[in-house]
């Protein structure tokens, strides 16, 4: 009597090819997760550029209730203002914000020597703070009794091979600076301009998006898509109104006080602001250290400022202009900083609360039922 087993077994060349099939499959994978890894900056750079994207279609649907026209009548008027306000800031306030930065990093050089030398008299280890400046050895600051009983001599003059080293040194730190500045300025180029781009014609590109799509799957698609966009939308006007409101509150509290730079650190506040937790606590560093040279009574005013800051900033403003944005845990906001900024710096930590706010969207779209509920 034979017995018939359920599951016969599969053929040798069948076996082969799932076994292939699989290996290829991990390996696809392996290579995408890498290519994910190493072009993660510009992916973030793009992503930067989606977001100023979206600034600027915000900003040209405001203006519907203002004038009529079509969108890209309204997107010239909204890039013709952004750039007249950046040029009137550089115009009217270039000098005056110039010669506060200047005034502003000397005296935090001068504050950050002042808290290294109290810290080393207290034997705590400063090398975090160090400053690059080199001490002078008791050989170089007081002149030995040989050398000064010695005849004066001419002073040698450099040889060839030393004035080539010198002079390739001063060419290899220009090549660097100028890399630098081109590097900066590149990176903003290509956020304005993809962001131009993307405002311009964005059903275009949505379009696009939907075509490598399932035709049975497009409409949700596009829903997903259109909540991505209304919510990166709303998040950003909030976010632009509440950096604004703390540049403002900001420079003039520091100016009553009296803290030089006040304008710089205000500006620095409201850029700040953009990086929630993080950033608020960094540019409470800054006011704090500048107000070091001018007494303890502007210190204790520039942190009662900080806090009056941090309070409007934490329970009236944010929850009154996001309340309809976006409302993530701060938890969960804080620990995908921290992550994100590890794996990839400042991009990462900058862009942390958008890509946050798009998984949220993307799981309310697969679960919505959980997450409506969460």
């Amino acid at each position: 009597m034979t017995i018939e087993t359920e599951n016969p077994p599969v053929p040798y060349s069948g076996l082969a090819r799932q076994i292939a099939a699989g290996g290829i499959g991990i390996v696809a994978f392996a290579a995408f997760l890498a290519l994910l890894w190493y072009s993660s900056t510009t992916l973030l750079l793009l992503f930067a550029g989606i977001l100023f994207g979206v600034f600027l279609s915000a900003m040209a649907d405001l203006l519907r209730s203002v004038m009529g026209g079509g969108p890209t009548l309204r997107l010239v008027i909204v890039c013709a203002l952004f750039v007249g306000l950046l040029s009137s800031v550089a115009t009217l306030g270039g000098t005056t914000i110039g010669q506060q930065a200047m005034a502003l990093s000397s005296t935090l050089r001068a504050q950050l020597g002042t808290v290294k030398t109290f810290m080393e008299e207290r034997g705590i280890d400063t090398s975090f703070l160090n400053l690059g400046t080199v001490k002078a050895t008791p050989d170089d600051s007081a002149p030995s009794m040989e050398a000064s009983a010695a005849p004066a001599r001419k002073p040698k003059l450099p040889d060839a091979s030393t004035i080539a080293s010198g002079t390739g040194a001063i060419i290899s730190q220009t090549f660097k600076i100028l890399a630098g500045v081109f590097e900066g300025v590149g990176t903003i180029f290509v956020i304005i301009f993809l962001g131009v781009l993307l405002a311009a014609q964005p059903k275009l590109y949505r379009n696009g998006l939907l075509r490598f799509v399932p035709r049975q799957r497009q409409r949700n698609a596009a829903k997903l898509i259109d909540d991505i966009s209304e919510t990166l939308r709303r998040w950003l006007l909030g976010q632009m109104a509440t950096m604004t409101v703390l540049f403002l509150l900001t420079w003039i509290g520091l100016t009553l006080i009296g803290i030089p730079g006040a304008l710089v650190l205000g500006f620095l506040t409201g850029l700040m602001t953009f990086i929630p937790n993080v950033g608020g606590i960094l540019a409470g560093g800054l006011i704090l250290l500048a107000s070091l040279g001018s007494g303890w009574a502007a210190v204790v005013s520039s942190f009662g400022l900080f806090l009056v800051i941090q309070f409007l900033e934490g329970s009236i403003l944010t929850p009154l202009i996001q309340r309809h944005a976006i409302s993530i845990p701060p938890a969960t906001l804080f620990a995908a900083q921290i992550f994100l900024g590890v794996l990839f710096g400042l991009w990462g930590l900058a862009l942390a609360l958008p890509l946050i706010a798009i998984i949220k969207v993307v799981l309310n779209h697969l679960w919505p039922n959980q997450t409506a509920s969460a």
